[in-house]
């Protein structure tokens, strides 16, 4: 019987091939969404230098505005600001660096540990491909996915105008953040039994990576902690201002760690298990477990905790350094009316500069609503959800119960953001009262009701684009608006983003009729969600 051994040979390379192009399919709407928004947010960045910095003493004034401990702190240190490249890496750098991180150790997770926890690669495991070559496999095509975003961030730089090398330099530095995130998340993925462990740690890792980055380029003497960060390092290269490779050198041979461990630890553990075994023997916790809108709130308090925390502490560090920054502008206010040219307007008083701020947590709250949503479409694609909806429990019951869960979430969330602001500037003795904290951070739930109603509306009709539904009225909303500022484009385009309805609070009093307006709309996106959901077959 020597026909089937020669067959088996003769098959390998296909079925390595077909596991590839599994993956691929897993992954390549999310890629192709980081591919544009890295190629076009540098381009637009290049764009907005040319109206933003007309002269050389624009140029050395916003150099100026920047140097500040509290800006270097919030936004990276400036570097070649009278460059349009150089002033396109201070606008988009961090920014694209994250995106690139979160999306490639998410998607790492999700297609490593999530299929094989969801049962799917049961069989495939069965098959003759071994389990370190369908973990290399899936490992690969997401590094090559935000290696051509590293690339499309250079082909965006040059194609505006901006010189080539230090493009060069910038986009290998996003992409090798990328890639080690991927690594990251496909290591942790080998040791722990479970996606939300596994994704959990790479998330801790990259937020000790930002804030060691955060604290290098605020503390001069603690410059060196850059060195320990995969953001530090990609900063370290100083696009337009040198060029360096050395940090590039070094965070290439970094991202060479997680990946070979979790090769070697994916041949060594058990299908369906990791490298740390589950607790066992602990007592059944039968908390929150008596009702359906109990059960929701249970799945939500971790994931909430943790999204609480990360934000928490960043809008802590806001508040900490409201008062340096706007010391500073007032004693400047040429440096003030160059941050409002470069998209950070009303930063000379405290209450402005938190307003402007607290706009921002749009997007990590809806980014939040989104992710929970997406999170209930894939349980019932794993079947989780197949028992619990075989009971006498109508699919609206269950719906309302995770709506309602989802939604004291992202109130709570806000709330937490707002009290740590409150508590940054009561150290500092900021003016900023509590109240005026609070309604600042609230003012932001009309944009987060956008995406809840869009989360609905695509769990209903369209359950494969829950997350990118989702996070659209935000992360989109505020791309739409940067680019309409940036590019002169038509007002009416600016007007169709939800963060032009959004007043400057505590600075100013809440846009209700905006407000109304845009809880109107959710409310119904998330009727007609409900809908389509109750009517729609499961997933499976």
């Amino acid at each position: 019987m020597e026909a089937p051994v020669g067959r088996a040979a003769r098959s390998g390379p296909s079925a390595q091939r077909a596991v590839t192009v599994l993956a691929l399919r897993q992954t390549w709407r999310g890629a192709l969404v980081v591919t544009a928004l890295a190629a076009t947010m540098s381009a637009v960045a290049v764009s907005a230098h040319h109206s933003t910095v007309k002269e050389p003493s624009d140029a050395a004034a916003l150099s100026a505005l920047a140097g500040n401990p509290a800006i270097r702190t919030l936004f990276g240190e400036p570097l070649a600001l009278w460059d349009a490249g150089g002033f396109a890496v201070w606008r988009t750098g961090t920014v694209l660096a994250v995106l690139f991180s979160v999306w490639g150790l998410l998607a790492a997770t999700r297609i490593t540990r999530g299929e094989e926890d969801s049962g799917r690669w049961d069989v495939l495991l069965a098959g003759r491909v071994p389990v370190t070559t369908v973990v290399v496999r899936h490992i690969a095509v997401p590094v090559a996915a935000v290696l051509l975003a590293g690339a499309a961030a250079f082909v965006g730089l040059v194609a505006a105008g901006a010189d080539a090398g230090g493009a060069a330099v910038h986009g290998a530095g996003l992409a090798l953040c990328g890639v080690f995130f991927v690594a990251v998340g496909a290591f942790a993925s080998q040791v722990f039994a479970a996606r939300s462990s596994a994704s959990g740690a790479a998330v801790a890792v990259l937020g000790i990576g930002m804030l060691l980055k955060m604290v290098g380029d605020g503390v001069a003497g603690l410059g060196w902690l850059r060195w320990l960060s995969p953001f530090g390092m990609a900063a370290l290269t100083r696009p337009y201002d040198g060029d360096r490779p050395e940090p590039l050198v070094v965070l290439a041979v970094v991202c060479l760690l997680p990946l070979a461990c979790a090769v070697i630890v994916a041949g060594r553990r058990d299908v369906h298990g990791g490298l740390l075994p589950p607790p066992s023997g602990r007592a059944a916790r039968t908390l929150l477990l008596g009702s359906v809108r109990a059960f929701a709130v249970r799945r939500l308090l971790r994931p909430l905790t943790a999204w609480s925390v990360g934000i928490g502490v960043y809008y802590l560090l806001i508040g900490v350094l409201a008062l340096s920054m706007t010391d500073f502008l007032t004693a400047n206010p040429r440096f003030a009316d160059l941050a409002a040219r470069a998209g950070f307007t009303g930063l000379g008083t405290v209450r402005g500069y938190v307003a402007t701020l607290f706009a921002l947590l749009a997007v990590p709250a809806g980014a939040f609503v989104a992710v929970r949503f997406s999170a209930l479409a894939h349980d019932e694609s794993a079947r989780r959800l197949t028992l619990l909806l075989a009971r006498p429990l109508t699919r609206t019951r269950l719906l309302t119960a995770e709506i309602t869960a989802v939604l004291g979430g992202a109130v709570l969330l806000t709330t937490v953001t707002g009290l740590a602001t409150w508590a940054g500037t009561a150290v500092v003795g900021a003016d900023l009262g509590l109240l005026a904290a609070l309604s600042g951070a609230w003012n932001v739930l009309p944009v987060v009701l956008l995406c809840l109603g869009t989360s609905v509306l695509a769990l209903g009709w369209a359950p494969r684009a829950v997350a990118f539904a989702g996070c659209a009225p935000a992360a989109g909303g505020f791309l739409l608006k940067v680019f309409a500022d940036t590019s002169s484009w038509p007002a009416w385009v600016g007007w169709l983003s939800p963060f032009t309805h959004l007043a400057a609070v505590p600075g100013t009093s809440v846009d209700w009729p905006a407000a109304l307006l845009m809880a109107a709309v959710a409310v119904l996106a998330t009727a007609v969600g409900a809908v389509g959901y109750r009517s729609r077959d499961l997933r499976g």
